[in-house]
């Protein structure tokens, strides 16, 4: 079962423009969220869905402005509980593709609680995490992915805080569909958020995404052509980088990962999202440079299946007959442990 399955398609086709709204586009010039919502709106028409069974749910920030430009249903809810919120949604309606909108400020701070839990449950969602490394909307604070050592209206002597990696959050709390992906790379994004979608249950995607007023040029290291510091994982292949001039080995002694030349002893490591144990696809987040960001694994971590939350629980609703409804809904109210007194 995908993670449309019970979402109705549209009848006839649709383009990009159906999906854009009247409203006016309001980012700093330059911002990476120019791009992945150009993205979003012309994959929306591939994927079919229909607009009034598309619903975006976002919390508080610069990315949180998202369904404000989709022409779909949309809640622009309160910091860090949108994956509650949509958690909410995915369990009355069915019928509905629910999106999380969120940044690394709204998802892994205030919100850390709300994500863990949404992923942990497995429940039907799909959220973009917006990874600037920073808080813009509140102009330009150090945020939990922020490298340490970051200089910042609110750390003016460089923060002493160590930084989240989203994507190993994400496989600490066994999220079944993880992966990462960059702004200004749009086959890429279209390819993984066309993955995320079809996956039914919890998928998280982390997307490098530039702030060009309080963090410009943070992931330019993996923008350039070829680039040595992109890792990318493909399915089924060896994890090669900078053209196959290096590789990823893993030690026969102490099991660590680590990017050597092809020529040094170890075991190379073949990519294989759908392992049931997360202990590679961790491996794997584990070689991102959280600092420098000198070096990122780029694609899908991890794709596999488990139970799904809101499935399970909608199995459990039973509507009795009429004649029974009463004393059923009573005897759920009383409880097993009940006694009288006096």
């Amino acid at each position: 079962m995908t993670g449309l399955a019970h979402v109705p398609l549209a009848l006839t086709p649709t383009s990009r423009k159906d999906f854009v709204s009247d409203q006016e586009v309001r980012w700093c010039p330059g911002c990476g969220d120019y791009a992945v919502l150009a993205a979003f709106q012309s994959l929306m028409p591939q994927l079919g869905i229909r607009r009034e069974n598309t619903v975006i749910v976002s919390g508080i920030g610069c990315s949180s402005r998202f369904p404000y430009y989709m022409d779909t249903y949309g809640l622009h809810s309160i910091h860090g509980r949108a994956p509650s919120i949509a958690t909410g949604i995915a369990m009355a309606r069915p019928d509905l593709a629910v999106w999380v909108v969120t940044g690394d400020g709204d998802a892994l701070s205030i919100g850390g609680n709300h994500l863990i839990h949404a992923l942990r449950r497995n429940t039907n969602i799909t959220i973009l995490l917006f990874n600037n490394r920073i808080y813009g909307l509140t102009k330009g604070q150090y945020s939990p992915t922020s490298e340490s050592g970051k200089v910042t209206k609110s750390t003016p002597a460089g923060s002493v805080d160590h930084p989240f990696d989203p994507v190993r959050l994400a496989l600490g709390a066994d999220a079944t569909f993880v992966a990462r992906t960059v702004d200004s790379d749009r086959a890429h994004l279209s390819e993984v958020l066309t993955r995320a979608v079809a996956h039914r249950g919890a998928s998280l995607v982390e997307i490098y995404q530039n702030c060009p007023i309080f963090n410009d040029g943070a992931f330019d290291p993996l923008k350039e052509p070829d680039s040595p510091a992109v890792i990318p994982l493909r399915h089924g292949q060896p994890v090669t980088l900078a053209g196959g001039s290096l590789q990823v080995l893993r030690d026969p002694g102490s099991g660590g990962l680590s990017v050597v030349p092809p020529d040094s002893p170890g075991v190379p490591v073949v990519h294989d999202e759908h392992l049931d144990d997360p202990a590679q696809a961790t491996a794997l987040a584990g070689l991102t440079d959280t600092h420098g960001l000198r070096r990122a694994p780029i694609g899908i971590f991890r794709d596999v299946e488990r139970p799904v939350h809101d499935d399970a629980a909608r199995s459990q609703i039973v509507m009795p007959a009429d004649e029974e409804r009463i004393p059923a809904l009573q005897a759920l109210v009383t409880g097993r442990d009940t006694w009288t007194t006096g």
